[in-house]
């Protein structure tokens, strides 16, 4: 029988950092990201408004009108009957891939085949598709690891400055620049060849590739990574996952993603700089005013507030609420729904939890499982 103060949390232990004027309550984080007035403030926006164009700034960091036409000229991208028309096939083909490898040799990385799955589908939305996707995901696995954030000014930082440098380079030389080539010669229909034909050259491109792999790819890795241990660690849960069809899937999936969200902190400034909010998105979803009885509990049938969404603020809201929320869910609802059946499927053991300070994130690793291997 679960009691009001049982907690549900996984990432819990590992968050850590006290940030400028934290917002806590949901009403009042959901106010701030809505307030168009605001500016975004995280995920080294500093560094794009000191050294990038404005007229080519990612579109996480665009604001205004230039923000609205870019949303929605690349809305087709992410629009409900594209992603089950299009992505759906694709999702049913990698995930089929993915887990015939894990049952011919009875055990494997889930953290690692949760990567291989975010980065070939959202490759796909983006255009990223003339490298090999399992040496693209080793790439950014490096890109975006906990070595990369900096601290200040010490030689060691330095040598994470230029070997970041130099994965960047890799990255762009290797996926980026093959693509771009590609789409000069024959344009398709991606966000790539969207971005040049708006003009986008290499260095915008690269941005913009960069910023879409950490959304697209990065984070969706964590979360089916952080759902999978849920699920494979509550029986009860794990049997309702099984049975239920799959919107019940993806509330269940919601409702985890709100009690972990992958990242923990949206920052918004003012126009002038002076004043940061840094929204506590584990705090508001979390506030039993907007989530109801017992907040701390996995439970998708929890009664929230009117209007609040299943899985809180985790894909943020207002005018940069992440546009692949859909597509995310949709490869979190398939791969688990499959996983959870393959015969034998259990955890070796529970995997080490780690923290990622560059876009306050926790990070799944050594996420080991084991199933029956095919043919035994």
């Amino acid at each position: 029988m679960a009691t009001i103060t049982r907690d549900d949390r996984k990432s819990d232990p590992v968050i850590n950092g006290v940030f400028d004027r934290p917002v806590n309550q949901f009403a009042d984080a959901r106010a701030v990201l809505r307030n168009d007035s605001l500016r975004q403030a995280g995920f080294r926006a500093d560094l794009i408004e000191r050294f990038g164009n404005p007229r080519f700034a990612p579109i996480l960091f665009q604001h205004g009108n230039r923000h609205r036409a870019q949303r929605a000229a690349t809305a087709r991208f992410f629009a409900p009957r594209t992603v089950d028309t299009k992505y759906r096939a694709l999702i049913l083909k990698e995930s089929g891939r993915l887990l015939t490898d894990l049952q011919a040799t009875g055990e494997g990385r889930l953290d690692q085949l949760t990567l291989r799955l975010a980065v070939f589908v959202a490759a796909e939305i983006v255009g990223l598709t003339e490298s090999d996707p399992a040496a693209m995901a080793w790439r950014l696995e490096h890109l975006f690891s906990q070595d990369a954030a900096t601290s200040g000014g010490t030689v060691i930082d330095l040598a994470r400055f230029v070997r970041a440098q130099g994965r960047m380079w890799h990255f762009f030389v290797r996926d980026v620049l093959p693509a771009q080539r590609a789409r000069r010669a024959a344009p398709r229909d991606d966000v790539i060849s969207h971005l040049m034909k708006e003009g986008y050259g290499p260095r915008a491109l690269l941005t913009e590739c960069v910023t879409y792999a950490a959304a697209g790819m990065v984070t969706t890795r964590e979360f089916i990574s952080m759902a999978a241990w849920h699920i494979l660690r509550d029986e009860d849960l794990r049997c309702r996952f099984v049975e239920a069809d799959e919107s019940v899937r993806i509330e269940i999936l919601e409702e985890i993603l709100r009690l972990e969200p992958v990242v923990g902190t949206l920052r918004r400034k003012t126009p002038d700089g002076d004043q940061v909010y840094a929204i506590d998105v584990r705090a508001a979803n979390t506030d039993a005013q907007a989530m109801g009885a017992c907040p701390f509990r996995i439970d998708p049938a929890r009664e929230r507030a009117e209007r609040v969404p299943g899985p809180g603020l985790a894909f943020g809201d207002g005018s940069h609420r992440c546009p692949g929320a859909s597509v995310a869910l949709l490869e979190a609802a398939i791969f688990l729904g499959e996983l959870v059946r393959l015969p034998g499927l259990a955890l070796a053991a529970d995997p080490t939890l780690l923290w990622n300070p560059l876009i306050h994130s926790y990070e799944v690793r050594d996420f080991t499982v084991m199933c029956r291997r095919e043919g035994s």
